[in-house]
């Protein structure tokens, strides 16, 4: 499914389609952070540690997967993996109910900031993503 507006054309150019399945199913690598907690790693290794391993993980996935896989719109289809990233890792704790009680004002804030912030590294792995296919093509 092309973005409204844009033409699609063959795979990788600036033109074509984003891949939403790549882009849904990068993002859904946020069920990672429960698997996490469900299987132990995240006491066994402690909750800093686990953070950085797993996001190192999704980072180097994301990357490789575009950069390698030949994914049209490296720097887009990241950016919506991210979007997705982040509303998963918010929409997490309202599912299992494991929401800390605080102010619901606060709740927002930071929903709209985790949000933000996987936005932010989906784009940033993007550009990376690209600029690796590119060098490769060399």
């Amino acid at each position: 499914m092309a973005i409204p507006g844009s033409p699609a054309g063959p795979p990788g150019r600036p033109g074509s389609e984003v891949s939403w399945p790549v882009a849904l199913g990068l993002g859904s690598l946020a069920l990672l952070f429960p698997l996490a907690e469900l299987t132990g790693l995240r006491e066994a290794l402690r909750p800093a540690p686990t953070v950085v391993l797993l996001f190192g993980v999704v980072i180097a996935t994301w990357i490789g997967v575009v950069a390698v896989g030949r994914v049209p719109r490296p720097v887009l289809t990241l950016t919506l993996a991210g979007a997705v990233f982040g509303v998963v890792l918010v929409a997490l704790p309202v599912t299992l109910r494991t929401l800390p009680d605080v102010d619901g004002r606060l709740l927002v804030l930071g929903a709209v900031l985790e949000i933000a912030r996987s936005v932010v590294l989906g784009a940033l792995a993007g550009l990376l993503a690209a600029a690796l296919r590119r060098r490769s093509r060399r």
